[in-house]
Order: structure tokens, then C-alpha cells, then sequence
């Protein structure tokens, strides 16, 4: 078959990808080849997807998903310009489309997009912005291949600092209450593999009931709420220290830091 997309990177992203192409049927095996330098990378994907095409090498190419670190993008991308890249999409942490750009042929379409780690188990957002030469069908591509993890949106590329600090370093967030809440579990007397999976069952279920409702955040917490019940006793202790405001200063920091990542 012919091949529909080189993969640039066999990390944790650019294998997440890899697996989700091939699990939507977006790919056969033999239309994607995965290039990166580390054996124990090329060992374990050859061993996940039988087929699959697994190489040390950057191969002639048209279509490509760059997934390496952000200090070798850009000589990665003199290698791709070598090779006869004609189409990028980047899902390189806060290294701005203008600076792949530069490294890359003036033809070259660049798509940044903004993945988070849910994309593991196919239930990633990730946000996409075109370069300067980028048209909606680039566009339309860039989504059928992230689509395959996950949901996306497009934004204008000035956005995506906030797209990093909100959505890309949010599971981090979440991972961080959840920590707290089985801690607390345990603290009221339960055994720690109960309280884990009361809270995971309890954050799968509110995400469910927000994405499955369309309700706004606020109504749903308001029906749960009785007056004077334990539910607004314990908001009232998270109010007072500020949990919200904590929320909100963390999320500035994270796009401010993408910001500053990024020059």
C-alpha cells in the first residue's frame, strides 16, 4: 500500500498516535512509517503493531507527524526539507509554527497542534493552527489524524499558550485532586484501594454527566448542593481556602511558562 504518514518520534505522543490511527482504521499498518533514533523505541512498537514499518532513518516523505523533542525540531525539520516534506503537522510542545517554518521548504505546509496525554487512551483534546500557507483542507487533515486520539477544536495559533496551560498541563491538575481526595478517603477511615476507586468513579461519572448533559459546570454543582448538607460544608472549606483562585492562577502560570518556552 502506499504510505499515508511518516511519524517522526515513537514516544509516548507519537506512539499514542500510532496506536490510534490504526485502532480507528484511519491506517493499515503498512501505510505508516515510524522513524526514531532509540532501539528500544523501534523494539517495542514493532512488537505492538505487527506491520508496521519501524525505521532509524527519515525516509523520503510527503506527509508528516513531527513528534520530537523541542530541542531537535528544527534540525529535524532541515532532515524532513531534505527528504522532500511537503506537509507537517507538529505536535511539538511551544516551538511557534514560524520557527518550523524557517527549517522547513517555503511550500511546506506547517499544522501546530496542542495534544494532552488522555490521547493514550483515545480520549485526548488536542488544539490545531495553521501555518501561513495552510488551507482548510490541511486543516481537515491535521483533525482526521489527531481525531483518531481525541477530540479537536482550531484556534488562531495565538491561543494555543492558553490551549498548553488549560487543556495540555490540565491532567496534571486533575491527577493532583485526585491524589488529594483518595488521600482524604483514607484520612476518613477508608482503605486506600476503596477510596481509589470511589474516586475514580466519582471523576469519571462528573465528566460524564458534564459532557453528556451540555449542563453548565455551576448548575450541576448547585442540584448537588443541599442547604446546610455536607456537600456545601464542603465546598464552604474549599471556598475559604481558595481553591478556585488556586485553579485559575495555575492554569496563568502554565501559559505564561508556554509563552516564555516558546521565543
Amino acid at each position: 500500500m502506499a504510505q499515508r504518514l511518516v511519524v517522526v518520534g515513537g514516544g509516548r505522543m507519537g506512539s499514542a498516535l500510532v496506536a490510534g490511527l490504526l485502532s480507528s482504521g484511519w491506517a493499515e499498518p503498512d501505510e505508516l512509517v515510524v522513524s526514531d533514533p532509540d532501539p528500544s523505541a523501534r523494539r517495542r512498537l514493532s512488537e505492538q503493531h505487527s506491520g508496521l514499518v519501524v525505521t532509524d532513518i527519515v525516509p523520503e516523505v510527503t506527509d508528516v507527524l513531527l513528534a520530537v523533542k523541542p530541542d531537535v525540531a528544527e534540525s529535524t525539520c532541515r532532515v524532513l526539507a531534505a527528504q522532500g516534506a511537503r506537509r507537517v503537522l507538529s505536535i511539538v510542545a511551544g516551538l511557534a509554527t514560524a520557527r518550523l517554518e524557517a527549517a522547513l521548504p517555503p511550500d511546506c505546509v506547517v499544522v501546530r497542534a496542542m495534544p494532552n496525554t488522555p490521547s493514550l487512551v483515545g480520549a485526548g483534546v488536542s488544539a490545531i493552527s495553521g501555518g501561513h500557507s495552510a488551507t482548510s483542507g490541511d486543516l481537515d487533515w491535521a483533525q482526521g489524524v489527531l481525531s483518531a486520539v481525541g477530540t479537536v477544536v482550531r484556534l488562531p495559533e495565538r491561543y494555543l499558550d492558553a490551549v498548553t496551560g488549560l487543556s495540555g498541563s490540565g491532567p496534571a491538575y486533575v491527577f493532583l485532586m485526585a491524589e488529594a481526595l483518595i488521600d482524604a478517603g483514607v484520612a476518613v477511615g477508608l482503605q486506600r484501594d476503596v477510596s481509589r476507586e470511589l474516586v475514580v468513579g466519582t471523576l469519571l461519572g462528573a465528566a460524564r454527566l458534564l459532557a453528556e448533559t451540555g449542563a453548565e459546570p455551576a448548575v450541576l454543582r448547585a442540584e448537588v448542593t443541599s442547604p446546610g448538607g455536607t456537600t456545601a460544608a464542603g465546598l464552604r472549606t474549599l471556598e475559604y481556602r481558595a481553591v478556585r483562585s488556586a485553579f485559575i492562577e495555575a492554569v496563568a502560570s502554565a501559559t505564561e511558562r508556554s509563552h516564555q518556552l516558546g521565543r
